[in-house]
């Protein structure tokens, strides 16, 4: 059965290594007949979540009139969500964190978002996957809350200028995930 796909990138380097990954998941969802849509957080209007709690008080998921309004929709009708992204300094990066955190107008509005399938490409330049974790822990975490099934990981370390995802098998593996929607 098709799907409904939200990949949303949190990586500034169009030519990076997660964007190669992103692009071989889009490319083989597309080719089991899932619909994706991809926004690239970083090159988006996003600011941080002003814990206001005004949440589609305007008729908009956020009352401060930033790029989130244009996912939001789009998050609302997809059957999953697929968060791509470079580890920065041991965490999330900041273009996708404030895509994360914007989800919480979803909760304040009593937007049910429950039963989506979440999935998560990440890299990092370091070669302990460990490193990994603290993009993983959060993103499994937030999936939890949000009642949203974590449908498959593709974790690959050891990569940091662009190109090095081709020395791995980062772009098989994420374009494997497709199968498990």
């Amino acid at each position: 059965m098709s799907k409904k796909i939200v990949v949303i990138t949190g990586s500034p380097r169009k030519d990076g290594n997660s964007f190669a990954m992103t692009d071989a998941f889009i490319k083989a969802a597309e080719s089991k007949g899932h619909s994706v849509v991809r926004f690239d957080a970083a090159m988006m209007n996003l600011g941080g979540c002003h814990a206001c709690e005004t949440c589609f008080k305007t008729g908009k998921a956020c009352s401060f009139d930033d790029d989130f309004n244009i996912i939001a929709p789009e998050i609302l009708d997809a059957d999953a969500v697929v968060l791509t992204m470079p580890v920065y300094w041991y965490s999330i990066p900041a273009q996708i964190k404030c895509v994360i955190d914007h989800i919480y107008s979803f909760c304040v509005a009593g937007k049910d978002i429950a039963g989506k399938k979440c999935g998560l490409i990440a890299c990092c330049e370091e070669n302990d996957v460990t490193v990994l974790d603290g993009v993983r822990i959060p993103v499994e975490r937030s999936a939890a809350l949000l009642k949203w099934d974590m449908f498959g990981e593709v974790l690959v370390p050891g990569v940091l200028n662009v190109g090095d995802i081709e020395k791995t098998d980062g772009c098989a593996r994420a374009a494997a995930l497709a199968d498990k929607l």
